[in-house]
């Protein structure tokens, strides 16, 4: 029986997951191919980024819509500014995420507007899963997350002196809408700039069951601008400031339902970035300069049940390297630095608790072709990590991190990888608002993480597959255990291992993917859950992803998505057994360029098709069932909601 080569691909990813089902279970996990990193690009193909114009056909709106196409990648958590973000199971706190270089470490309540991110701003979003290399950055424990935003000449058209591009957006099930406006244009050969203002406002969203998810409305504000100029031929500048806000109603515990004990009340979240960046490149194999400044700061204000209470985090950042090739080497080496501050207190008293860390790294990474067929990275990386908490207690900690990864071409088609790598780091500044109510035990040691992976990619004309087996382990892992005392610790072996597989078949204009992803996360033994283990991690379902593009000749492309997680029954908690139900979602999307040269682009999007009701297994478990715990559940995703978008380009 012949099969069109869209049959195969799925055929393919379904023998894939045959094979997976063989496997024990604490060997899978959901990851892409390259060792390094995975990206999930606008066509989905198998590389280490999401890209633009993916965003551009779902019209993403916050960070949950970014990562939805990764099965590596789970967000959760109702309203954008509270989100979580995991990857592997890992949070994001375990996490080193950078926009533009700038790095985001600090935490002004829980997860609240630690990472919210402009979906209109991005040309991509680096997903590196695992302990990573040298050039990660410092304490990159469960990998690490790179937002690069977009340069003026992404927007330009050859010729183009000046443009601008208006967006506008309705968003259904929120009875929202959403503006932007972008400026750019160059100067000059030599200088060009953008700016951008978006405005965002809806109201509370309807979940699948039609009621009303209490403390999801919002009204956002986002301003930015670029300024990129070539000083000489060698040498470039680019100088970028980001100011995002977000206010509405939010409960005290932002991850969980509105209740008697979790009331609403007033919260305003404001995250200022700047960031500097300078490159020179001469005529030389032996010096390719970036230097990265930047600071960036988040304020909270929270008008609760004790007033009004202000937290304010603030980052200053210094990177410095340089890529020297010399024979069948490609060496980057350079020196980090990071000063942290987190601060507490009413308006009238805003630095009342506060405490401050710092880390300074060194590292080389060298890329060694050792022959046509085998490529060797090996390199290693020295932090020095300080901390003077709340309390006046003093921490010091330092150590090396190496990595050593290997990617064999067996043939021009099937490559083969492995990698070891490891990370180090020290005790960081803590929650803004956990400053006066949580304190650091006084011999708390560093985090120390390593990873082993084995993975292999193949591609064959329109056909991509690839495959991976990870194994992360944490050791000394510090939270806050939930009860008393309120008390960081290490907690002892955070372990995440997994496996992922992923397909995708390109033909003509027609594309169609289907991935598999598979974790085990657990903390001595035990599951990990959203409740008890705050900061650390969570135990997420089989996650199933499957894509189809098609692009109706030069003006109109059309899409499906669907996400699909299977339960986890008899998930063991500290007080009691639950479950966290499967489900499917399926997003269709069809995008129109109604004049010539996309002046004019209309986008249709329709988010959960059939009407799922349904709690995210990145949102904090229903611990309702359990006498006690009521109002203990994280909030349900958005019912159906019908999205439409137009761009006109002047």
């Amino acid at each position: 029986m012949q099969h069109c080569p869209c049959q195969r691909s799925l055929l393919g990813s379904l023998s894939f997951a045959a094979l997976l089902s063989a496997l024990p279970c604490q060997a899978q996990s959901r990851d892409p191919l390259e060792l390094d990193g995975v990206e999930v690009t606008a066509r989905h193909v198998q590389e280490d980024s999401v890209e633009a114009e993916q965003l551009q056909h779902f019209q993403a709106a916050d960070l949950q819509d970014v990562f939805e196409s990764s099965p590596e990648v789970s967000v959760g958590g109702g309203p954008g500014v509270a989100q979580k973000l995991y990857l592997r199971g890992f949070e994001d706190t375990l996490l080193n995420i950078t926009i533009d270089g700038a790095s985001q470490p600090g935490q002004t309540l829980h997860h609240t507007g630690r990472i919210g991110i402009e979906p209109e701003l991005l040309k991509r979003a680096e997903v590196q899963a695992g302990t990573g290399d040298a050039t990660s950055g410092p304490g990159a424990l469960g990998g690490s997350i790179r937002f690069v935003t977009k340069d003026p000449d992404d927007l330009l058209r050859e010729g183009e002196q000046v443009g601008a591009l208006i967006k506008g957006g309705y968003f259904s099930r929120a009875e929202g809408y959403k503006t932007s406006s972008s400026l750019y244009g160059r100067f000059n050969e030599n200088w060009s700039a953008l700016a951008v203002a978006t405005y965002q406002d809806q109201n509370d969203y309807e979940d699948g069951n039609g009621r009303d998810v209490l403390g999801t409305g919002a009204r956002q504000q986002l301003g930015f601008a670029k300024l990129v100029g070539r000083l000489t031929d060698e040498q470039t500048l680019r100088l970028s400031y980001e100011k995002r806000t977000d206010e509405g109603e939010r409960t005290q515990r932002p991850q969980w339902i509105p209740s008697s004990f979790n009331p609403l009340f007033p919260l305003e979240t404001e995250r200022e970035t700047w960031t500097l960046k300078y490159g020179w490149n001469p005529l030389s194999e032996l010096v390719d300069l970036e230097v990265t400044t930047y600071h960036t700061s988040t304020e909270l204000q929270q008008d609760g049940r004790w007033g009004l209470y202000i937290g304010d985090t603030a980052s200053a950042g210094l990177d410095v390297r340089n890529t020297s090739e010399f024979g069948a080497h490609r060496l980057t080496y350079g020196i980090d630095y990071r000063d942290d501050k987190t601060s507490l207190g009413p308006a009238g008293d805003r630095d009342l608790d506060q405490e401050e860390g710092s880390v300074l790294g060194f590292y080389v990474q060298d890329s060694y072709r050792l022959t046509e067929r085998l490529l060797l990275g090996m390199g290693v990386r020295y932090d020095r990590y300080r901390l003077d908490d709340r309390d006046g207690q003093d921490f010091a900690d330092a150590g090396f991190s190496p990595n050593l990864s290997l990617r064999y071409q067996v043939t021009p088609q099937l490559a083969l990888l492995a990698g070891h790598s490891q990370a180090l780091r020290g005790v960081q500044v803590r929650d803004a608002f956990k400053l006066d109510a949580a304190a650091n035990e006084a011999d708390l040691d560093a985090e120390k993480a390593r990873t082993n992976e084995l993975g292999f990619e193949f591609r064959e004309g329109g056909l991509e597959l690839s495959g991976k087996v990870y194994d992360t382990r944490i050791r000394d892992a510090i939270y806050d255990p939930s009860g008393r005392p309120n008390l960081y610790v290490n907690g002892g072996t955070l372990k995440s291992r997994g496996v992922l597989l992923q397909s995708a078949y390109h033909w003509q204009q027609l594309s169609v993917g289907l991935s598999f992803h598979h974790n085990d996360i657990e903390l001595d033994g035990d599951d990990l859950n959203v409740y008890e283990h705050n900061g650390l991690g969570t135990t997420l379902g089989d996650t199933w992803i499957g894509f189809a593009d098609y692009r109706v000749g030069d003006r109109l492309n059309l899409g499906w998505q669907g996400r699909f997680v299977q339960a986890v029954d008899s998930l063991h908690t500290g007080v009691g057994t639950l479950n966290k139900p499967g489900y499917g979602v399926h997003d269709l999307y069809a995008q129109w360029a109604a004049l010539p040269d996309e002046r004019l682009v209309l986008n249709l999007t329709l988010k959960n098709v059939f009407d799922k009701q349904y709690l995210d297994h990145a949102s904090n478990e229903d611990f309702e069932r359990i006498p006690g715990y009521e109002g203990v559940r994280g909030s349900y995703e958005s019912g159906r909601e019908l999205r439409l978008g137009v761009a006109l380009r002047i």
